[in-house]
């Protein structure tokens, strides 16, 4: 390990980044030292510039693919190497497209979760509809935090390291009584392959992409996708925006209302113009019958 790998790599740690934006931060540096063979202390704002192409040019990388980088090099020359640069000017972030998620109806999901076959893979992205986790939440739920006197699931250090609260259905109560009953898991709700260790994201995508193949659904299934569903249908049902944002964690309520933008009960509870049209033209005018005489 080199010293400035070791520096940044403290300087992460003090701040106490999660584990999983260290290693991302570490390789984005890695692969941006490699591009020009040469250590990141050494490289100039016009290397960064020619590296920010390459990534949007040559690469052709997602837009959120290149915010990692530049947060990563942003890190590297703002806190480690203390440059006295405008970032906003030296490493700038791509403008991202506002696209809406592809949401599923009610009946959808129960349709998509019928076709998972294995009980924990089914059982956890039930978890994530009816309480709208992240899937990196679900995976590492603790035994313990099931709370059926509160009727209520502990999220501990979901994302931003923060812990909330969200409710315990009583459907999905009886659904983890009868998966406890057969799995009797111990320190970890869903145990992974590994002793002592969860089941992973990737088992979980993976279930969900078999599960999505059987169910023959046109809309794209992820274990994300469950989660939307889950704040567009609470909304739909009239739960207020704010009460949505705290079970999902979001840091802006600005996140939360991109919602509104998709439940039917707001986009479609209004009228068009069209509708209070005293008569409408008709599409193509009456021929007009021809005179004999």
């Amino acid at each position: 390990m080199t010293v400035l790998r070791q520096r940044m790599t403290e300087d992460m740690q003090v701040r106490n980044l999660s584990h999983h934006t260290q290693a991302s931060y570490l390789q984005q540096v890695s692969l941006f030292a490699r591009h020009f063979d040469k250590s990141p202390d050494v490289l100039t704002s016009e290397h960064i510039r020619t590296y920010q192409v390459y990534l949007t040019n040559e690469r052709k990388l997602a837009t959120g693919s290149i915010h990692i980088a530049v947060a990563a090099l942003r890190f590297l020359y703002k806190i480690t190497l203390k440059r006295e640069w405008t970032l906003a000017d030296v490493l700038p972030l791509p403008k991202k497209p506002q696209k809406l998620p592809v949401v599923l109806s009610p009946e959808e999901v129960a349709h998509f979760l019928g076709c998972v076959t294995c009980r924990k893979q089914r059982v956890i992205l039930t978890t994530c509809y009816a309480a709208g986790l992240r899937v990196s939440e679900a995976v590492r739920l603790k035994a313990g935090a099931i709370d059926s006197k509160r009727m209520v699931i502990l999220v501990a250090q979901g994302k931003g390291r923060k812990d909330r609260y969200v409710m315990l259905s009583p459907k999905l109560l009886e659904i983890l009584r009868a998966y406890w009953k057969v799995a009797h898991p111990k320190e970890w709700l869903f145990p992974g392959a590994h002793p002592g260790q969860p089941i992973t994201r990737e088992a979980v995508e993976d279930a969900c992409q078999k599960a999505h193949r059987v169910s023959g659904l046109s809309k794209p299934v992820t274990p994300h996708s469950l989660r939307h569903a889950f704040a567009v249908h609470l909304l739909e049902s009239g739960t207020d925006v704010r009460t949505i944002q705290l079970l999902l964690g979001h840091r802006s309520l600005a996140t939360t209302a991109k919602y509104l933008r998709i439940a039917t009960s707001k986009v479609c509870a209004t009228s068009s113009p069209l509708d209070l049209l005293p008569h409408l033209v008709p599409a193509e005018p009456q021929p007009t019958p021809p005179k004999h005489f």
